[in-house]
């Protein structure tokens, strides 16, 4: 009798034993797996590129969004593999003091480059280019107080001969000074090459059509392809 009862227990405790090595096999690889997911790299997040602008920006009259200039520059980016997301905050009929009350709602999400477009309805309206100064000034104020590190690109413009060579001389010059002054990476003129051409203007002879805003991308890249 004792040696059934011996050969039970026996039998009973290489039962436990052998279960409880099952149990605790596993937990390796399960440990194992879950360390080389913690040390998987995560993609990196993207940085904002914000377009702020006008109907220039906005791409009016074109087909759609993505064949305006920022959505164009997006493409570039993406094939160069660099960590950015263009925001394309254009607004058409924005002036510069439209923009400046504007601005700070679009703050509210982090802006590692922030590319300025407006002073072309100001120009047109004949509005005084020491008052766009000041908007357009204020705006980057606002900009590097939000975001002290943010890098700052601004796009030149100039307004049609017909304005007279004086405002012509005074608005031109708005760009190139506050670029120095805020110390911004300029884009001397927009429109070059654009402006003027019909073949490249919708009819309205102002807002560029899809090649014409390919060139626009082309502007702007050049100089901002160094900023990145």
């Amino acid at each position: 009798m004792k040696d059934i009862t011996w050969t039970f227990n026996t039998l009973l405790l290489i039962f436990l034993l052998s279960a409880c090595n099952r149990q605790t096999g596993n937990k390796p690889a399960a440990t194992q797996s879950d360390t080389i997911a913690m040390e998987s790299p995560q993609p990196a997040s993207k940085q904002n590129i914000l377009f702020f602008g006008n109907s220039l920006t906005a791409g009016l009259g074109l087909e759609s969004q993505q064949d305006a200039f920022p959505a164009l520059i997006q493409g570039k980016i993406d094939s160069a593999g660099l960590q950015y997301q263009c925001i394309n905050a254009g607004l058409s009929g924005e002036t510069s003091a439209g923009g400046k009350e504007r601005i700070d709602w679009l703050l509210k999400d982090s802006v590692a480059i922030f590319v300025l477009e407006l002073g072309a309805n100001d120009g047109l309206r004949g509005i005084a280019p020491a008052a766009t100064y000041s908007n357009l000034a204020a705006i980057v104020d606002k900009v590097k107080k939000a975001y002290p590190d943010c890098k700052l690109v601004l796009a030149g413009m100039k307004v049609p001969p017909s304005m007279g060579d004086n405002y012509f001389k005074d608005f031109e010059a708005i760009f190139p000074k506050l670029a120095k002054e805020k110390n911004m990476t300029l884009v001397p003129f927009l429109l070059d090459k654009v402006a003027g051409n019909s073949s490249l203007n919708q009819q309205d002879g102002v807002h560029p059509t899809k090649e014409g805003q390919l060139i626009l991308a082309h502007n702007v890249w050049s100089q901002l392809k160094e900023v990145l």
